[in-house]
């Protein structure tokens, strides 16, 4: 498998699959599914890859569609893709009585499919908030719950209690040591859901210009960037988006591969069946984190210059984002205290 050099902005790490576009993705999980799974029916995965695009887009009844810019359409096609990829190489590399089967698969890719459903504002029950990043903080619960919704509509309310579980792999909410499935294929399911949200989106050409442009952004709405510790007094994570990223190379090494390398298990490795032994996702991450490396010890900045492009469900979400990120930051006022350093910082 050759690596394009000119890789397009909107397609996964081979340059091969448009993961913009939710029939392209669909297209290559069901190519994987009929090779992993053959004669398995793939109708309940074609129906949820048409909600997720009506969810996304705002045509779902009772839903806004997407307006969290790094969260966005393409980042939940690109992991859902990066999760089918894991689940084929997995059935490929252990024994018939560990692997997952069928519906248990089925099971993991429509629940990758909806991982950030969370973030999508209800047009009734969320109507005091005015961007899907402010439920960052919790909007892997609010997943699980769209989940134990969603699913008995499309025949799998069998799946519920699984998926409303190992959806948390993908987030921070609950300590994943604390998970307990009766099945460790669960677990397994778990830790490949949680590896494929990690690969896929730090795999992304354009995952720099991301963080700091529009992830950013989300943290400041999301309450991370600055927390409110007490009346008048803040705790500054990120001062900007240049912040975030400087601090990205210590948060890989310290947190982010001790996940997919302790908490996962090392599961990425199973991709590597499909590519004759390599490994398109971390070889990506690699480069971008060489590269960001080269970018902060030589300060310069200009070497960021992608411009990717957004999928969304809200037309106006771009510049709702931009307003509401600084009415954030002007409401802070009073003492700030550098969450690094501890030191009092101007607000």
């Amino acid at each position: 498998m050759q690596l394009s050099q000119d890789r397009r902005n909107d397609f996964d790490v081979t340059n091969t699959v448009q993961v913009s576009s939710p029939a392209a993705v669909r297209n290559a999980v069901h190519e994987l599914f009929s090779e992993t799974f053959p004669g398995t029916s793939f109708d309940k995965l074609w129906l949820a890859f048409y909600d997720f695009e009506r969810l996304f887009t705002g045509r779902f009844p009772g839903y806004l569609g997407c307006d969290t810019t790094y969260h966005d359409m393409q980042h939940t096609l690109d992991m859902t893709l990066a999760l089918a990829r894991l689940v084929a190489g997995y059935e490929r590399s252990v024994e018939q009585a560990d692997r997952l089967g069928p519906r248990r698969a089925l099971m993991a890719v429509i629940t990758s499919l909806f991982h950030d459903s969370g973030y999508i504002r209800h047009q009734d029950r969320d109507q005091d908030f005015q961007n899907g990043a402010e439920f960052t903080l919790y909007h892997v619960s609010r997943s699980a719950d769209f989940l134990r919704r969603y699913l008995p509509d499309l025949g799998m309310a069998k799946d519920v209690g699984v998926a409303s579980m190992i959806v948390h792999f993908t987030g921070y909410e609950l300590d994943l040591d604390n998970i307990e499935l009766d099945d460790p294929r669960d677990i397994i399911c778990g830790h490949l859901i949680g590896t494929a949200d990690l690969i896929a989106q730090m795999a992304d050409r354009c995952y720099l210009e991301k963080c700091r442009d529009r992830l950013y952004k989300e943290f400041v709405v999301g309450g991370i960037a600055v927390e409110n510790a007490k009346p008048g007094e803040y705790m500054v994570r990120y001062s900007s988006g240049q912040d975030l990223l400087e601090k990205t190379p210590t948060f890989y090494q310290e947190v982010t591969r001790d996940r997919l390398n302790k908490k996962f298990n090392r599961v990425y490795r199973y991709v590597e069946v499909l590519y004759e032994g390599r490994n398109p996702y971390i070889e990506a991450i690699t480069n971008n984190i060489t590269h960001l490396v080269k970018i902060i010890s030589t300060g310069n900045w200009s070497l960021l210059r992608r411009q990717p492009p957004y999928f969304l469900g809200i037309v106006s979400a771009v510049k709702d984002m931009e307003v509401l990120v600084s009415e954030h930051l002007a409401s802070f006022t009073g003492r700030a205290v550098d969450a690094k350093n501890g030191l009092l910082m101007p607000v």
